[in-house]
């Protein structure tokens, strides 16, 4: 089993989302974050004062799959958040050891 971590874009959630079910993904979490990369931030004026926005708004949508299945859910988030430009995002994989579902005690890819 594999852990799909994907950082993208918040406009591009319900493409990703549509994406992933098509393919036959239908467990995830979806968490707003914040953070900073290559794009290095914006810089706004407020009331004549100008600052600098280095934290910007991603989502993190995160799933564990089969190992058979992780090509192409890969292949899903990518063709649904490019856009081509800077800050597209990012997708890490890790290996998952283990999972239990609680309520039954089922285990591994069963407790997917």
């Amino acid at each position: 089993m594999i852990k799909v971590e994907a950082l993208i874009r918040p406009q591009r959630v319900d493409e990703v989302k549509a994406a992933l079910d098509e393919v036959g993904i239908s467990g995830m979490t979806v968490t707003e974050v914040r953070g900073t990369g290559k794009q290095k931030g914006y810089t706004q004026h407020y009331r004549g004062a100008e600052y600098t926005v280095n934290l910007l708004q991603k989502v993190k949508i995160e799933t564990v799959v089969p190992d058979a299945d992780v090509e192409k859910v890969v292949a899903a988030i990518v063709a649904a958040a490019r856009t081509g430009e800077i800050g597209d995002g990012k997708i890490f994989l890790s290996p998952v050891v283990d999972a239990v579902r609680i309520r039954t005690d089922e285990r591994a890819e069963s407790a997917l």
